[in-house]
């Protein structure tokens, strides 16, 4: 099924809309590298339990945190999270977005997107993949700007490290995005 952006949503004003609401609500946007274990256990524990999250250990989290993290916290109490997990494919670094996750109180207001476009902008200079089940984030992928790229399209040593990580998912309900960075040299990577 193919996916239809709405052009006249203006990405700025929305993003803006969430930091506003935000502001308003005491909600604070932070990048981090590291987060206390129990934090971790319980970004983990909803993983396990959520079937729209894959499962991460603490230590797999402990490991990706160090790569930036964006959080949304209130109170102390994170109520939005996003990370990136590192994957070496040859001499390239990957970064592929990963455990998006908004509390249920606050997803009408868009700061799963806003935490993409954060973690979005910050790795803009990398090649970063959004692999995604989900039709909203395909949405999302596209008014951030990222490409949609096919496994036809990829480089067959990147095809394989993919099916190596086990992160090589059928095309019709996976959907692989990229950003500009990554785009441009997706087919090259030897």
């Amino acid at each position: 099924m193919d996916i239809l952006v709405d052009t006249d949503i203006k990405i700025d004003q929305v993003i803006a809309q969430a930091e506003t609401f935000c502001e308003e609500e005491g909600i604070e946007l932070k990048l981090v590298y590291k987060l206390s274990n129990k934090s971790l256990e319980i970004i983990s524990e909803r993983s396990r339990v959520l079937p729209t999250l894959y499962y991460v250990s603490v230590e797999m989290l402990k490991k990706r945190v160090e790569n930036g993290c964006f959080i949304l916290t209130k109170d102390n109490r994170i109520c939005g999270h996003i990370f990136v997990h590192e994957h070496q494919v040859k001499e390239h670094l990957i970064y592929e977005r990963s455990s998006l996750w908004v509390d249920s109180d606050y997803r009408q207001y868009n700061l799963g997107l806003l935490l993409m476009a954060r973690l979005t902008e910050y790795f803009n200079e990398t090649f970063l993949i959004s692999i995604a089940q989900t039709t909203k984030v395909h949405y999302y992928n596209e008014l951030l700007g990222m490409t949609h790229v096919t496994l036809s399209k990829m480089s067959v040593v990147l095809v394989e490290e993919l099916e190596t990580l086990g992160k090589l998912r059928d095309e019709l309900n996976f959907r692989y995005y990229v950003n500009a960075c990554f785009a441009k040299e997706i087919g090259q990577i030897k």
